[in-house]
């Protein structure tokens, strides 16, 4: 008997261990050479398990258990073909057929067999059913955006409030996955090895509304992709961070390291917690690169596809807690970087221009730095530059100056 052992791939450098999320299969299935079996956690990112061949798979390790790199987990009889799945061409006659419903319900073993790597994720999460979701996908497959809508709901069909709201004095454990635990060590240990302070401004949105109300239907079209607010605060925090370079630094050892290039960690919420691809030389790129980029990396961070490069450095973060609900935060530090801008909602708020009362969009932003590696002088101009430049997108395109100052040459 010709066998091929699948044995757990490395993913990245400095990771010994991952924990396996959770078997695709079982065993005596019959598997095609690359199809997904499993997905594995690791301390940065879920990742696939493909089959290396095609046979009859044997499991040789259970579910959420810890594996090092390079075991063997399962086992592939080759001398056993997978069988190929035929098309059937049925026949209907047109007599007195009873029509279904399109939008009839699938029958709930079928709905509860499939769901996609991030709904089940989801589903376990919150502790939900998956027969008594309605999967909206091919063959009743359900979806992540099928567990939102029934989270949503909050109440099942007969009115009974869902998860246990009704009374019941339950509760549900799970097993906290690789990703989650590393994330809990790296905040624990950026309060207690980082001197961490943070500084706030208000920020009026007007003119960067205003552009954005005149232009995104021109830009959707010409530039493919939609205009948010997320590119003017990059391209922003990319020309303050080139003037004040020390907000752009690490810490390494014994020394100060400082970068010639902004490459910027966007903050992305996922089905596995949140995550923080890299945006690689953020300042040499136009606000339509920006914008499909971080579309692509939000994709991506959704569907549990993150590569670990993607995820891998970084000298400046930027999270938007606005998108929640958030008014003010004090964001944490993302090392081994030094700083992190935090961004929150708009709100029409009354504030003073030019001794007047009026109503603007304002949002708060916040900028935590560790006090090792940046003054106060640095952290609070670094974050009055990004407004200033929020404030009057003009100065997006002259390095940061007023128009007037460049084309006089002061």
């Amino acid at each position: 008997m010709a066998t091929v052992d699948v044995k757990v791939p490395s993913p990245g450098e400095s990771i010994s261990e991952v924990r396996i999320a959770q078997w695709l299969v079982k065993s005596g299935d019959t598997v095609e050479k690359d199809q997904v079996i499993a997905e594995i956690d690791s301390d940065k990112a879920t990742l696939e398990l493909s089959a290396e061949a095609e046979g009859r798979i044997e499991v040789l390790s259970a579910a959420d258990a810890t594996v090092n790199v390079g075991d063997v987990v399962a086992r592939i009889d080759t001398s056993v073909k997978a069988e190929k799945k035929v098309k059937e061409v049925k026949v209907v006659k047109v007599e007195k057929v009873e029509k279904k419903s399109a939008d009839a319900p699938a029958p709930a073993t079928a709905t509860a067999a499939h769901a996609t790597p991030v709904a089940k994720a989801m589903l376990d999460e919150k502790g939900v059913d998956p027969a008594k979701v309605k999967g909206s996908g091919p063959h009743g497959r359900i979806t992540k955006s099928d567990v939102e809508a029934y989270i949503a709901g909050g109440v099942e069909a007969g009115g009974k409030l869902m998860n246990g709201w009704g009374g019941t004095r339950n509760d549900n454990r799970a097993r906290m996955t690789t990703l989650r635990k590393k994330v809990a060590e790296r905040l624990v240990s950026v309060k207690n090895s980082t001197a961490m302070l943070t500084t706030f401004n208000e920020v009026d949105m007007s003119a960067v509304m205003a552009l954005r109300d005149k232009y995104k239907e021109k830009f959707k079209e010409q530039k493919g992709t939609g205009l948010g607010f997320m590119s003017f605060f990059t391209k922003a925090v990319t020309e303050a961070l080139r003037q004040f370079p020390a907000v752009n630094g690490q810490i390494q050892g014994d020394e100060i390291v400082t970068f010639d290039h902004a490459d910027i960690g966007i903050a992305v919420s996922s089905p596995k917690g949140l995550m923080v691809p890299i945006l690689r030389n953020a300042e040499r790129m136009s606000l339509a690169e920006i914008e499909a980029r971080i579309k692509e990396l939000a994709v991506k961070a959704r569907d549990g596809k993150l590569s670990i490069d993607e995820m891998t450095g970084g000298t400046f973060t930027i999270t938007n807690g606005g998108v929640f609900g958030s008014m003010l935060s004090t964001p944490i530090i993302n090392p081994p970087q030094s700083a992190i801008l935090g961004m929150h909602n708009i709100v029409d708020r009354p504030v003073a221009v030019h001794g007047q009362v009026v109503i603007r969009p304002i949002m708060y932003v916040a900028l935590s730095y560790d006090h090792r590696i940046i003054d106060g002088k640095e952290s609070v101009s670094f974050l009055y530059k990004v407004k200033e430049m929020i404030e009057d997108p003009h100065k997006l395109v002259f390095g940061g100056k007023d128009p007037g100052e460049v084309l006089l040459g002061l």
